[in-house]
């Protein structure tokens, strides 16, 4: 993999800058101790310059102006030490004040040895300086070094920024897929076992009166399961191939099966009434989905609640712009299917179903007692 070289290159790279800013120091027979003593300290220093380099640039900088004060006629180290460890701070550091401090400390240094130098070398005219050339082109040099190094660091940035989006993004969706599979086994299995739980109660009653009325019991529970399955086999198949969001599957998951739910629910035991009023043809395939799965919940939080003999009002208004659905239980069952049971997460559900699509769900005490669910959903156009 080319990524397991970068460690080894950048290795080779900080010793062929060290050995370099060594070399300068010890080439020369005019250098002094002192010389070849700050040029290998400086090489030592840029070792690090990548882990702290804002404390390595002030290092090199100081050792830089001792060289200026004690150094032999010769090419200095800090020619080439004091730009690699002022790149080093653009690139590496973390402070942006250092950043542009680095920059503004190499100009101001090339301002003051040319000042400097001015001063032995002035002939009257600027045009005339022996030094003009060559201080302006280590300005530049310098110059292009941090423009370089604040490109690469600029670029890095937005590199860790976009990423860091993208893992955000990709926690959101996570986070969304698993309220979607959780609000899926929730309305399946808690609707499902609802009802078997029910029958079978039932069937246990009547099995030593009525066995005809037991098998039949028994014959729901049986169907009941099987559609579970099936629907636990359909969010097993979605969730499997996430891109093919296809909206028929939602409609015939929809109101399609909006017939049978209700007679579930009778034969579960309950009193149910359904009211329409509108054309539910212009419910969108998700908003169909949503509807389903709300008189879904709120039938068997009824049946968990009230439980059997409950009587249940399912109305369901499509007017322009939104559709308006509304389930309502008397709170007077015989006695509840599953009582004790559930902890809230068909409510959630619900409100995050609703909140999908920018309505608002209620849920509460009812007018005249029992129960009562209502949620407005703003409509899609059909597909």
């Amino acid at each position: 993999m080319p990524g397991q070289w970068i460690p080894q290159l950048r290795v080779l790279w900080d010793l062929i800058i060290a050995t370099t800013v060594a070399t300068i120091a010890v080439q020369y027979r005019d250098a002094s101790w002192w010389d070849v003593l700050i040029g290998v300290a400086m090489a030592v220093a840029l070792i690090a310059r990548r882990f702290a380099p804002v404390r390595v640039f002030a290092v090199v900088t100081v050792l830089a102006l001792v060289q200026t004060a004690v150094a032999a006629a010769v090419p200095a180290a800090y020619d080439v030490a004091l730009p690699v460890a002022m790149t080093a701070v653009v690139v590496h550091s973390r402070s942006r004040a250092a950043v542009f401090g680095s920059g503004a400390i190499i100009v101001l240094g090339v301002a003051v040895s040319a000042l400097l130098q001015a001063r032995q070398e002035w002939s009257g005219s600027l045009l005339h300086y022996p030094y003009l050339a060559e201080q302006t082109a280590a300005l530049a040099a310098c110059g292009a070094l941090w423009l370089f190094g604040y490109v690469f660091r600029t670029n890095r940035e937005r590199t860790a920024t976009a990423e860091r989006e993208r893992d955000h993004l990709a926690r959101l969706a996570a986070a969304d897929e698993r309220a979607f599979i959780a609000r899926e086994l929730h309305d399946v299995v808690a609707h499902s076992l609802a009802v078997m739980i029910a029958q079978a109660d039932g069937a246990t009653y009547v099995v030593d009166t009525d066995t005809g009325q037991a098998r039949e019991a028994m014959r729901t529970v049986a169907a009941t399961g099987r559609e579970a399955l099936d629907d636990m086999h359909r969010i097993v198949a979605v969730l499997r191939d996430a891109g093919d969001d296809d909206p028929q599957d939602r409609r015939r998951h929809g109101l399609a099966r909006f017939d049978a739910l209700v007679e579930r629910a009778r034969t579960a035991g309950l009193g149910v009434d359904v009211r329409i009023d509108g054309e539910i043809g212009r419910l969108a395939a998700a908003d169909e989905l949503t509807v389903f799965r709300i008189v879904q919940e709120s039938l068997t939080n009824t049946l968990r609640h009230a439980g059997t003999g409950a009587k249940v009002l399912v109305t369901l208004a499509v007017e322009r712009g939104r559709a308006v659905l509304e389930v309502a239980d008397d709170g007077g069952g015989q006695r509840p299917a599953t009582a004790g049971t559930g902890g809230g997460n068909g409510l959630l559900g619900m409100r995050e179903r609703v909140a999908v699509h920018g309505g608002d769900i209620t849920a509460g005490p009812g007018p005249d007692g029992g129960w009562r669910v209502r949620a407005t959903i703003p409509l899609k156009e059909a597909r």
